[in-house]
């Protein structure tokens, strides 16, 4: 019998259920457990080792593609006689550019590069006609936190105070996956402080990694081999923020979860935080991350919109021809050319 009194919140229970499940969804993440169980862990073989062999493909996933009309730039980090690269793509059209996209990758804060992310920033900056960069952020263990944060930062300010005369246009977008989830929330709560009168037109946060506690019970708890589990997560965490307690990784700087949403919302451009987009699939160790971090969104009065992909696991969207992963990139599309109305 259903009670008259009606809830405030609502979800849709289908979205969670295993009978919607496709069989496409179970071989995709059965071939990912495959691969991801062939070889061996970061942990095992060391950082630079396993980063070698993820270039190489020789990890069970196919090795990256480099574009050439991708090229590096340098940005001026805050330390002195360093620089940090910038992967850039501007749109194959030669036409200008109608704002900038900032991406920041993925891979526990320990893998990964700027330069891995071709294929993606030229997808953003054709569909968009937008000039697409990621930043090639310093990587832990040899580099623990604050070094990303610091980068990302770095790279966010230089883009707002120079992105027009450099690049021709000003900062639109912030995106991030897994741990680049992060980094961009970070990032963009960090502009909201130090830049309150620079509007981002919208963040893009496929399967966000919010809370780096290691504390929320999806992550807890999941142990099949899907890219990520519980004890791959804890590994990242700890060589993100080494010799801290949960309590100290609770600092906002470290995990964004933390961060005082409806404050930053009261002095943001509208008294909102921007529109934020977040996907994830039901079969990931972040899913909590996700519902958690768009309902704080939400509360502040901000936009949040959640899309949820049953059965599918961490990375999906980076499956080629995945439909989930299809299904993910139109709901990217069709947020993206909502907010750049009038632009």
């Amino acid at each position: 019998m259903t009670m008259p009194l009606t809830s405030d919140i609502t979800i849709d229970a289908s979205k969670f259920s295993l009978e919607n499940v496709s069989e496409e969804t179970i071989g995709v993440n059965n071939f990912i457990e495959r691969a991801t169980s062939s070889g061996p862990t970061w942990q095992e073989v060391g950082p630079v080792k396993c980063r070698e062999m993820r270039e190489n493909g020789k990890t069970g996933f196919a090795a990256p593609v480099y574009l050439p009309a991708a090229k590096d730039v340098v940005v001026s980090s805050r330390d002195a006689g360093r620089d940090i690269a910038l992967r850039v793509y501007t749109p194959d059209n030669g036409q200008p550019s109608k704002g900038l996209f900032l991406h920041i990758h993925g891979g526990g804060f320990v893998l990964g590069t700027h330069q891995h992310q071709d294929g993606k920033l030229r997808e953003y900056a054709n569909t968009f006609q937008l000039t697409a960069l990621s930043v090639d952020y310093r990587l832990a263990p040899e580099n623990p936190w604050p070094a990303q944060v610091h980068d990302c930062i770095d790279v966010a300010e230089y883009l707002v105070d120079k992105g027009e005369h450099i690049f021709g246009a000003r900062l639109l977008f912030i995106s991030g996956e897994s741990a680049g989830g992060n980094l961009a929330a970070t990032t963009a709560f960090h502009l909201l402080r130090a830049r309150p009168n620079h509007k981002i037109a919208g963040l893009i946060l496929p399967y966000g990694w919010f809370d780096v506690t290691q504390n929320l019970p999806m992550v807890t708890t999941f142990e099949r081999q899907l890219l990520v589990n519980n004890a791959k997560m804890l590994g990242f965490a700890m060589a993100y923020a080494p010799n801290t307690t949960i309590e100290e990784r609770r600092n906002p700087q470290i995990s964004p979860i933390y961060d005082d949403m409806r404050g930053l919302a009261k002095g943001a451009p509208g008294g909102k935080l921007p529109p934020a987009l977040f996907l994830c699939g039901t079969e990931d160790p972040l899913l909590d991350d996700t519902l958690l971090m768009a309902m704080k969104w939400m509360i502040t009065g901000s936009e949040a919109i959640v899309k949820i992909y049953p059965g599918a696991c961490h990375a999906f969207t980076a499956v080629p021809g995945f439909k989930a992963a299809e299904e993910a990139w139109e709901a990217t599309v069709e947020f993206m050319r909502e907010k750049m109305k009038g632009i």
